[in-house]
């Protein structure tokens, strides 16, 4: 009788009645204890599986004992010699999005060879599978699809949505990322052309944190888009329609998570790019009743939280001895501003006292309690009225940033707003005269969607300046000295997260969790990289990091009373033996067996 292990336990090997053929099944040989792959794919079908298909790496016992004799041509190669070929070809992609189709069509070829590729040069490709480039894919995705990733859910097919995930072929999933699309990065509403946001972040999930990509699945909630580019381009392939909204897109969202539940019932499902008010929502509504969290409320405010704790460490300083002006209140301004407060509370602050430290501006200007636009969770970061009596506004009728900053006196700036060059050289040079090291987070992404370069930054700081953007920039000498901005990129925090909750089986994922987190990455900024203002690791580090962050999520669970009850040093050795590695499995061939 052949054990299967790990990711492995669910359906592997077997087909329900009414489902679709598994391709494969994860094995334990019994007698030596090797791992192998039992395969029910033959021939062309083989090939075809971006799963399994091994191109020019498959042996020659294997193709013949998996019908592919005479099918390949006669070499074998290794997997490094077929990423070396392939680096070969991406660099003669002439710009980065001809890179993102390049990659995808590999991805979609060979997942493993994909992977190893990406992780060889991740610092060289990650802006181009994310932030910033997936950005430009997914303003483009309906003319550039070419094969489609994942699974899409209507109002037209919620009905079957048990069919629909029934006749998945791969052996099981642990892992869903789905978006409706509403608020791709900083571009608004794109439809389902924002399922280029799932896929890439599964493939995060997987290069970063080593989670197999055989268990995981992005998905899109087409429910229409208000996007007229969209609604009037030919070639656009979502729904052709407004989107669903009330009482009819909930009960979408209701059943789509009831087919979770039914039908993948341990996985972890991270909700992507939903709109302020979906997205506070549905993480409220669902939080409890699935395991899942909001990367952009919940992720974007823990990476931030640990950015600033590098930043106070770097200082010496305590965040209530800081002000903090935060600009732009949707999702990602919003987690932010909570991690502020919970960490200020942490540090014996009431919830009045770490009020006044947070200055949180949006569209109406500063947000002060009785404000008619405030939501929910905002209200917390209201100031009181009587906080800004007697400060001199521009125009009496609306405290506006500049307003803010000239009379609060922050020494903390951090912009999530998608307006670039709001951070103007008048803004930074005001909040220099108040912090001899001010920390600006300019975190909007794509690149040109920034609140301000770092260079802005350490030239009206005299290089003195902690800056941390969205997407990447350039280091810069300063007077003889490299100076460095972090890429506050949510993808020190999720792949952990997510891996950690799933291995030690946690039952939901906390706030608890989220700081955790954040400690872990901050611990793993070095005091080297300190001198040179990096906050955040080096992405050369990432995958130490993720098992980092998911072994403190893990050790958190279990001190909830969520995870398992295992010690801290099990915790990291299973961390560390489910982390996947893109390497070619050994393939036996299966026979299909029947549910009876």
């Amino acid at each position: 009788m052949v054990q299967e292990p790990g990711w492995g336990q669910i359906h592997a090997g077997r087909v329900e009645k009414g489902a679709a053929m598994k391709t494969f099944g994860f094995k334990i040989d019994p007698l030596t204890g090797e791992d192998y792959y039992e395969v029910y794919l033959r021939g062309r079908q083989l090939l075809n599986d971006s799963h399994l298909n091994k191109a020019s790496a498959f042996t020659k016992e294997e193709r013949l004992s998996l019908g592919l004799d005479g099918m390949l041509r006669s070499g074998v190669s290794s997997l490094d010699t077929q990423a070396n070929r392939a680096y070969e070809a991406f660099l003669r992609k002439p710009d980065d999005l001809e890179r993102y189709i390049y990659l995808a069509g590999l991805q979609d070829r060979s997942e493993t060879l994909f992977y190893r590729l990406l992780l060889d040069h991740l610092e060289e490709m990650v802006p181009i599978v994310y932030t910033p480039t997936v950005g430009q894919a997914c303003m483009q995705m309906s003319h550039i699809q070419r094969r489609y990733r994942g699974i899409y859910i209507t109002p037209d097919n919620i009905a079957n949505i048990d069919q629909i995930f029934q006749g998945l072929s791969q052996p099981q999933v642990n892992l869903i990322v789905v978006t409706d699309g509403e608020r791709i990065l900083g571009l608004g509403d794109l439809g389902s052309d924002g399922m280029g946001i799932s896929v890439g972040k599964v493939s995060l999930y997987v290069a970063v944190g080593g989670v197999h990509p055989a268990v995981c699945l992005p998905m899109c909630l087409d429910v229409g888009t208000n996007n007229p580019r969209l609604l009037e381009d030919p070639l656009y392939l979502g729904i052709r329609r407004p989107r669903l909204r009330g009482a009819e897109y909930e009960e979408l969202v209701e059943k789509f998570i009831l087919g979770v539940k039914r039908n993948f019932p341990g996985a972890l499902l991270q909700w992507e790019d939903f709109a302020k008010q979906t997205a506070f929502k549905n993480l409220d509504r669902y939080r409890e009743r699935i395991l899942s969290f909001n990367d952009d409320i919940q992720g974007t405010g823990s990476t931030a939280l640990a950015a600033l704790m590098t930043a106070m460490r770097i200082k010496k300083s305590r965040f209530q001895d800081e002000r903090y002006v935060i600009v732009g209140m949707g999702q990602a301004g919003t987690g932010i501003a909570l991690n502020i407060l919970a960490m200020l509370k942490e540090e014996g602050l009431s919830a009045e006292e770490a009020r006044k430290h947070i200055f949180a501006v949006d569209m109406q200007g500063l947000l002060i309690e009785g404000d008619p636009l405030l939501e929910g969770p905002q209200e917390p970061l209201a100031q009181r009225h009587e906080a800004v009596q007697g400060w001199q506004l521009d125009d009496p009728s609306r405290i506006g940033l500049a307003d803010v900053i000239r009379n609060a006196h922050p020494s903390v700036l951090i912009g999530v707003t998608a307006q670039p060059g709001l951070f103007s050289e008048a803004i930074l040079a005001e909040t220099a005269k108040h912090s001899e090291r001010p920390i600006v987070l300019a975190l909007s992404n794509p690149t040109h969607k920034c609140e301000c370069t770092p260079e802005a930054v350490w030239k009206a700081t005299d290089g003195k300046g902690l800056v941390a953007t969205g997407s990447p920039f350039a280091p810069m000498d300063w007077k003889g000295q490299t100076l460095l901005a972090s890429q506050c990129n949510n993808m020190y925090i999720f792949p952990g997260v997510g891996l950690g909750a799933l291995v030690c089986k946690a039952s939901r994922v906390t706030d608890r969790m989220f700081f955790a987190a954040s400690r872990a990455i901050s611990e793993f900024v070095t005091p080297a990289q300190e001198a040179m203002g990096l906050l955040l690791p080096e992405m050369k580090d990432i995958r130490q990091v993720s098992a980092a962050v998911a072994a403190a999520v893990g050790i958190e669970a279990r001190n909830e009373g969520l995870g398992r009850l295992l010690d801290d040093s099990q915790i990291e050795a299973i961390i560390s033996k489910a982390q996947w590695e893109p390497k070619y499995a050994s393939y036996r061939p299966g026979t299909i067996r029947h549910a009876d």
